[in-house]
């Protein structure tokens, strides 16, 4: 096996017990360390709101000696370390602050780790290394709520342990990343790193009319995402009254699975089908999933149902995002493409989780979800629309 597939799914797989945890941070928060709702808000608008910032560690990783190799490197050990400190800082302030840089270090890491399955691996072997790679991340995780949720729910602080054990495994994954061998590339260098990432990013989506056109469709899928997070903690333990363990088999067993089964649909739909069309889709199962939530208050099973959905949906959603830098990128550097997507996912955690807080304290836990709703068939609107135009030579063609 190529050596960068073989770092790229090893990691994936070495970051499963971490990524699981991590998952249940708001509801450790709300029901072990009694966060208050404002901490609830900034650890939900601190995951996208990191991205703007991750997008300087993306640039300055380029100038690096073996830039995209260090990236990868010390971005995981900066995440990781804080969290060996857990079991001795009982603090709701230090695990929203390790949180927050965990985040901003791994969403700065992903146009390395991009940029390399772009440089090493044809597309069609890098398409489904990628997908099969966060299949089995939602399908391994999926399997750790029937242990993660006893535990939990017999013993509260049993997470502050795990969480240094996790971060520990995921270390591990350095010893085949420092095996990566790349082609060397005239890599873009920036004299001002505060503001050119900014000024190539808006040059490019001149540039690119149909990157463009893919960020605004996908601001709107984004939107609809994120407006619910910070009601989620609430909503399901002061609305459904949720166990860990039921928290677990529905957040990550059942997203899981239906990552985990839509996962090779979706690899080969999105090399036969218009790349909007396929957003658009995205878009639609993502108002299925906030209807089920809403029904979820009669019947667990609409609960269960949601998240299967959320699963089959999320697989073609990060497909599409994380694959969009390399698509539209058609042999030039994909690190610029893949920064925007980081930036704009920034740009929405400066509003979108403030409004969902908002939508929350003022109005209670369904107007989110209905905005939700309200975003994504406007995302599917607007993907639908941008399917139908017709591409010149220097962009893209999905047919």
């Amino acid at each position: 096996m190529n050596q960068t597939a073989l770092a790229y799914l090893l990691t994936r797989v070495l970051d499963t017990p971490f990524w699981g945890l991590f998952n249940l941070i708001p509801f450790i928060l709300y029901k072990d360390l009694k966060a208050t709702p404002f901490q609830l808000a900034l650890v939900i608008a601190m995951r996208p709101l990191v991205s703007i910032l991750s997008s300087y560690w993306s640039t300055r990783a380029a100038k690096m000696p073996h830039g995209l190799r260090s990236s990868l490197f010390y971005g995981r050990v900066f995440a990781y370390l804080p969290f060996l400190a857990i079991p001795w800082i009982n603090s709701s302030w230090y695990l929203i602050f390790c949180s927050g840089l965990y985040m901003l270090l791994q969403v700065g890491m992903m146009p390395s780790w991009m940029e390399l399955l772009n440089r090493n691996l044809e597309a069609k072997v890098r398409d489904k290394v990628f997908s099969y790679a966060q299949a089995f991340g939602y399908l391994g995780g999926g399997l750790l709520p029937f242990a993660l949720g006893w535990v939990l729910d017999k013993n509260i602080k049993a997470w502050a342990f795990m969480f240094p054990i996790a971060a520990l495994v995921g270390l591990t994954a350095y010893f085949w990343q420092k095996k990566i061998v790349y082609s060397t590339r005239t890599m873009t260098t920036h004299p001002n790193p505060f503001i050119q990432p900014w000024k190539n990013s808006w040059e490019l989506l001149k540039r690119r009319k149909d990157f463009a056109k893919f960020q605004l469709g996908f601001m709107w899928i984004g939107a609809g995402l994120m407006i619910i997070q910070p009601t989620l903690p609430v909503f399901f333990v002061d609305t459904l009254n949720l166990s860990y363990t039921e928290l677990g088999v529905a957040i990550t067993l059942c997203k899981g699975i239906g990552f985990a089964s839509g996962t090779p649909f979706w690899h080969k739909w999105i090399q036969r089908v218009n790349f909007f069309f396929f957003g658009a889709v995205i878009a639609t199962l993502a108002i299925v999933f906030t209807g089920l939530l809403v029904a979820s208050q009669m019947t667990l099973v609409s609960l269960y149902l949601a998240y299967l959905v959320y699963g089959l949906m999320q697989a073609g959603n990060e497909l599409s995002w994380n694959m969009s830098g390399p698509i539209f990128a058609q042999g030039e550097d994909s690190s610029p493409y893949s920064t925007i997507n980081v930036i704009a996912v920034g740009i929405r955690g400066i509003f979108i989780p403030l409004l969902g807080a908002f939508c929350l304290a003022q109005f209670g836990p369904f107007s989110s979800l209905y905005l939700s709703a309200l975003f994504c068939f406007i995302a599917a609107c607007t993907m639908l629309h941008f399917s139908r135009s017709n591409y010149t030579s220097n962009e893209i063609i999905k047919t």
